[in-house]
C-alpha cells in the first residue's frame, strides 16, 4: 500500500519537475526563414504542455483517490468524491487556460459548483432522517444559489450557453 503511494507521488514529483524544466528551459531553435511563422513548433510546444498538465492532473488525481484507499464507509466516499471534483475542476481550467472565453470560464465555475455539490451531498449520507434532509436540501440550494449566480452573470455579459 505505501510502496503503491511513494511510487505515485514520485510519478506526480517527476511530471512536475519535468514541467518546471520546460517552462524555465530557453530554446536554441535556429531562427526561421520568413515562410515559417514558427506555427508548427508552436503547437508542437503546446501539445506537449497540454500533455503535461493533463499528465500531472490524472498522477494528482491517482494519489488522491490512493489516499482515499487508507479510509473506510462514507468517509471513503467523500474522499474520492473530493479527488474526482478536484480532477474536474483542473481539467475545466486546462480548457480555460488553453481556449480562454466566457464559455469556458463558466464551464469552470459550474465543475467548481458541481464538485461542492457532490461532496456535500456525499457528506449528507453520515446523517440520518430530518437532519439529512436538511442537509440534502441546504446542499441543493446551495448549488441552484450557485448557478442562478453564474446564470445572472452570463445575462449582464450578454453571453449565451
Amino acid at each position: 500500500m505505501n510502496i503503491k503511494l511513494y511510487a505515485i507521488t514520485a510519478a506526480a514529483l517527476l511530471s512536475l519537475a519535468g514541467i518546471a524544466q520546460a517552462q524555465t528551459a530557453t530554446p536554441s531553435t535556429p531562427r526561421a526563414d520568413p515562410g515559417d511563422r514558427g506555427t508548427a513548433r508552436g503547437a508542437v510546444a503546446d501539445r506537449k504542455v497540454k500533455n503535461a498538465d493533463e499528465d500531472r492532473i490524472e498522477a494528482e488525481y491517482k494519489a488522491g483517490k490512493a489516499k482515499c484507499d487508507a479510509m473506510s464507509g462514507n468517509a471513503k466516499d467523500v474522499c474520492v468524491k473530493e479527488a474526482k471534483g478536484k480532477e474536474k475542476v483542473a481539467r475545466a481550467e486546462l480548457d480555460a487556460r488553453a481556449n480562454p472565453s466566457e464559455r469556458n470560464q463558466r464551464k469552470v465555475e459550474e465543475a467548481k459548483a458541481d464538485a461542492r455539490y457532490d461532496v456535500a451531498k456525499e457528506r449528507c449520507d453520515d446523517m440520518k432522517g430530518k437532519e439529512k434532509s436538511a442537509c440534502e436540501k441546504e446542499a441543493k440550494a446551495d448549488h441552484e444559489r450557485a448557478k442562478a449566480t453564474m446564470a445572472k452573470r452570463t445575462a449582464s455579459t450578454g453571453s449565451s450557453r
